[in-house]
């Protein structure tokens, strides 16, 4: 049988990736995918730079690159929810091509119309690498799940957060420091916006949901809350209370729809996710009849990433051609996205007050005209004229009925600086 050609587009760590692992592993991929993968056109910005890889084909422009003839499947690395990766991947599947991208922003943003011209054209796309890095997840759900209905999808899909919290944890340092180590180190980037404040996490989150729950993309109506605030208090009071803080994306349906949103939680020590430390990923979900599932791996960088492009190419290769989705675009459902203020769980509500009688009083009487009801109370620090740490736990309460508790307490004269929420996730 003929090779599959590849046009990669993009040779930064993913695209030089891919490139070193079809040439390491080319026999055996050959043997999978029952026949040859080649790369026979390449498309990036400077030909001359070293990258650790040789590739005698022909270096071209990115906007040429769909209309090859050469060009079997269009690869691309090259990152962004708009131009130039968006306008070729249009173009390839335009011209019936198969498309493998790493691109979660890109689809995040535009997935549901990729794939509408995917299931037009009939041609493949696919998307392993997006999500999660060299864990399967996708192709899990979209395959080896597809009977189940699932219910709940909880995973940590950013290593470079996980970094932070694991090494807070483990030192005890403040988040400033530790987030400087990860730049230095190369686990964070020098402007690390995307990272800390939730937004990647957010973009992989609506892809990993359209998938679990036969939804369309819906990346706008992911509620966003970063890791800046979290503090090495913050960590040591999870830690007595017997917890760990991650940053998780969660999704989750009930009768008032999908539930997505990305914030800081509180994971239980003996549950699954409070063991994935440093820059591993982890996605946990509940589904019938299967039950509760657990995938965890590494998330990012050449090898997991390239593992995972280079799998979608093999499967292209054995002549697999499926809805993008799972489910047709036009046969989705369009689950209404359920406020954030309704979903009900337990809190920890970190407050620092002035030392004086009748301050807890105050606090406690703002949660009963709210209904909310305090689990346990932890109190550290009692010097003369300073403030205290005071750490209230929550049994389930309704967001907004939360929500609501928190102005109210933060506007007591009492209370010198602005309370730190953070949710408790039970994964």
């Amino acid at each position: 049988m003929s090779a599959l050609r590849i046009g990669l587009a993009g040779l930064g760590t993913v695209g030089q990736g891919v490139a070193a692992l079809l040439e390491a592993n080319g026999e055996l991929i050959a043997r999978r995918a029952g026949r040859p993968i080649h790369i026979t056109a390449v498309a990036a910005r400077d030909k001359g730079r070293q990258r650790g890889v040789k590739l005698d084909v022909p270096w071209v422009d990115a906007g040429a690159l769909a209309a090859r003839d050469d060009v079997d499947v269009v690869v691309e690395v090259i990152g962004g929810s708009e131009g130039i990766a968006k306008t070729l991947c249009e173009n390839a599947l335009k011209s019936g091509k198969a498309v493998v991208t790493a691109n979660k922003a890109l689809l995040a943003h535009h997935g549901a119309a990729l794939a509408a011209l995917a299931e037009k054209h009939q041609a493949s796309l696919a998307f392993e690498a997006a999500v999660a890095g060299g864990i399967p997840i996708l192709q899990a759900v979209q395959d080896g799940l597809a009977a189940n209905r699932i219910t709940r999808v909880v995973g940590i899909l950013n290593g470079t957060c996980n970094y932070i919290l694991t090494a807070m944890q483990e030192s005890g340092r403040p988040f400033e420091g530790v987030l400087a180590e990860a730049q230095e180190k190369g686990y964070a980037e020098a402007d690390p916006s995307f990272d800390i404040d939730g937004v990647d996490t957010a973009h992989k989150l609506s892809i990993l949901a359209s998938l679990a729950f036969g939804s369309p993309v819906n990346f706008a109506s992911v509620s966003v809350e970063g890791i800046r605030r979290i503090s090495a208090e913050d960590i040591a009071f999870a830690r007595e209370l017997g917890y760990v803080i991650k940053l998780l994306g969660v999704a989750e349906t009930g009768k008032e729809g999908l539930q997505q949103r990305v914030h800081p939680a509180l994971v239980p020590l003996d549950a699954p996710l409070a063991s994935v430390n440093g820059v591993f990923n982890a996605v946990y979900l509940e589904g019938d009849p299967v039950g509760k599932q657990m995938f965890e791996g590494r998330g990012a960088g050449a090898g997991p990433t390239a593992s995972a492009v280079v799998s979608d190419l093999i499967r292209i290769a054995r002549g697999h051609v499926a809805a993008p989705f799972a489910i047709p675009i036009a046969q989705m459902q369009q689950l209404p996205a359920m406020p954030l203020g309704r979903i009900q769980r337990g809190y920890y509500l970190r407050l620092k007050v002035i030392d004086q009688p009748g301050v807890l009083a105050d606090v406690t009487d703002i949660f009963r005209k709210t209904q909310v009801s305090v689990k346990s109370l932890v109190q550290h620090g009692r010097r003369a004229g300073e403030p205290v740490q005071l750490v209230l736990v929550t049994h389930e309460a309704r967001e907004e009925a939360m929500q609501s508790a928190v102005k109210a307490i933060a506007a007591l004269a009492s209370v010198t600086e602005s309370p730190q929420l953070i949710r408790i996730e039970e994964a």
